[in-house]
């Protein structure tokens, strides 16, 4: 007998909204996790392989001297220039779907009931909505948004503005608009973990996966 396909649910939400921790809850339970965002970073990092056409098409100012993309540089262009962007998108994106399809294959092949892709930008998305089955949305104010990016952006060495932050808050889609694309919202506004797990584990048996 053919191997059922998996449930393929996206998980998407606002810069600061806890995809992250979600995601880390659903590897847990049993899910096979396919991070745009990390596939997209390893594609980017030194060595990977988007470094010599992003050289070629921006220049070697916008690599480091590590041999990596500079991604403040890069943010800062992006989010001033939009034919920049799909410059930018072009050369990395096909990457990044290569790498999704080889994570997806192997994923199937291990008999994992759940492949939860975990998409920053699903809604902005023209094609990715086709390709799930349902989208969860994790959803938190803007002020929680701006709160956690910036102390995250503090702990790593890289302090990010609250100017900047929100505009990137500004780039990505409305609450509005993820909330109309979901199947389901989990609202994390919060710090408490445990209750964030319990939703999680709630929707993990409410898809019926933990029986399957």
């Amino acid at each position: 007998m053919p191997t059922p396909m998996p449930l393929r649910l996206g998980l998407t939400g606002g810069i600061g909204s806890g995809k992250s921790t979600v995601a880390n809850v659903f590897t847990k339970l049993g899910a096979a996790v396919i991070d745009a965002d990390a596939i997209s970073r390893g594609v980017t990092a030194a060595g990977g392989a988007a470094i010599a056409q992003l050289a070629a098409e921006f220049g070697a100012d916008f690599i480091t001297s590590q041999g990596a993309l500079d991604r403040d540089r890069m943010r800062g262009l992006v989010y001033a220039d939009a034919l920049a962007r799909k410059r930018l998108e072009a050369i990395v994106h096909p990457l990044v779907g290569q790498e999704i399809a080889r994570q997806i294959d192997a994923a199937t092949r291990s008999d994992h009931q759940c492949l939860v892709f975990d998409i920053p930008l699903l809604v902005e998305s023209s094609h990715w909505r086709r390709d799930l089955h349902k989208v969860l949305v994790i959803d938190c104010s803007e002020a929680r948004q701006l709160e956690r990016v910036m102390a995250r952006s503090a702990l790593t060495g890289s302090p990010m503005s609250r100017e900047t932050v929100q505009g990137i808050i500004r780039s990505q889609a409305t609450r509005a608009e993820r909330l109309r694309a979901s199947d389901a919202v989990i609202f994390n506004d919060t710090t408490d973990l445990i209750h964030l797990e319990a939703e999680v584990t709630q929707l993990w048996n409410w898809f019926e996966l933990s029986s399957k």
